[in-house]
């Protein structure tokens, strides 16, 4: 049973109104700071794709999409979107999108599976983006470059956010430090993996775990990844295994790690056959996005996507994501946060 409020205050209301104006003013400049940045244009992005083609994402390889029978294409199945990261590289093929530029867009998904927080929603939106690079450029400089622009972005965002709304101090630190998984692991050998992230998180303000995907010295990975969007079994310059990983801020207000960015180098043919073997999805090879990508089809490249009301939830301090996004939620979420000047949308 979800919450439904039947009367809003007026001082509510306000209040309400002017995180509405804040929540588009950062939506509308990052975008126009990350694509400049990071030389993307826009484009337009779907909200359902045809099944049995391999475009729509599964993400950590065990959530399922909403899927339903079109009655106007003979009752074809088609599913709506979790991730839009093979539907992004598709498009660089699609526009001839030439090596050093690439595409943004904006991502809404459902995903019906997620178990419900006061970080995670059944709604997601996101900047999804997703650049053609060379194949000398599929290195470890490259990822950590990127992670350090796209780092940039979000505090010249938070500056002029500052700027506008004098109330609302800038919270991150100067730059953002680099860990991988399984220094992680030695660092925090007694922890779970969420556990490590929120010691490291909390000592440094603002990390980006490399490699997520391939299994640690303990047997198993950090966190899960599907196995033909990010490569994360190539030896990188660092000695480990992982071309991807996450952008993870330490959040005071709601004393946690937070996660803003999932991203990474994408697979290649060599990288996509190794995850394919390693994980026994070896019957998706014979699905449209994974021949092209055997066939060297599609360009190489860099991508990911940035939490927009992450982002939002963040830089206003809010203590519940739907304070800055409209969902669904149960009816025992006003009780917990009662007291706590929680509004959701």
């Amino acid at each position: 049973m979800t919450f439904q409020a039947e009367t809003i205050e007026i001082g509510c209301a306000s209040d309400m109104l002017q995180t509405e104006e804040m929540i588009d003013f950062i939506k509308t400049r990052y975008e126009k700071i990350i694509a400049g940045e990071l030389n993307l244009v826009k484009v337009s992005a779907p909200v359902v794709v045809p099944d049995g083609t391999g475009i729509n994402d599964d993400l950590n390889g065990i959530e399922q999409p909403i899927s339903f029978s079109v009655r106007s294409l003979n009752g074809q199945k088609a599913s709506i979107i979790q991730s839009l990261a093979k539907w992004k590289r598709m498009r660089l093929r699609y526009y001839h999108i030439e090596p050093g530029r690439g595409i943004l867009t904006d991502m809404r998904a459902l995903r019906p599976g997620e178990t419900l927080t006061p970080i995670h929603s059944v709604y997601v939106d996101q900047w999804d983006w997703e650049k053609n690079i060379h194949s000398r450029e599929r290195s470890l400089k490259l990822l950590k470059s990127t992670v350090v622009t796209i780092y940039n972005t979000i505090r010249n965002i938070e500056k002029e956010l500052s700027e506008k709304y004098p109330w609302v101090t800038p919270q991150l630190p100067h730059a953002i430090t680099f860990i991988h998984s399984e220094e992680l692991l030695r660092q925090y050998p007694g922890l779970s993996p969420k556990e490590r992230e929120k010691e490291a998180a909390k000592r440094h303000g603002a990390i980006f775990i490399i490699g997520i995907g391939n299994r640690l010295s303990n047997g198993e990975p950090h966190d899960g990844r599907a196995p033909d969007y990010d490569d994360w079994s190539t030896l990188n310059d660092d000695g480990f295994y992982g071309l991807n990983g996450d952008i993870i801020f330490w959040n005071p207000a709601i004393d946690a790690a937070f996660e803003i960015s999932s991203m990474g180098i994408r697979v290649d043919r060599k990288s996509m056959e190794y995850q394919l073997e390693t994980t026994n999805c070896q019957d998706r090879k014979n699905l449209l996005f994974h021949k092209l990508l055997l066939n060297d089809q599609l360009p190489l490249s860099i991508g990911g996507g940035i939490g927009q009301s992450r982002l939002c939830m963040f830089l206003l301090k809010k203590l519940h994501i739907g304070e800055v996004q409209s969902s669904i939620w149960p009816t025992d979420v006003m009780k917990q946060y009662e007291g706590k000047d929680v509004k959701l949308l």
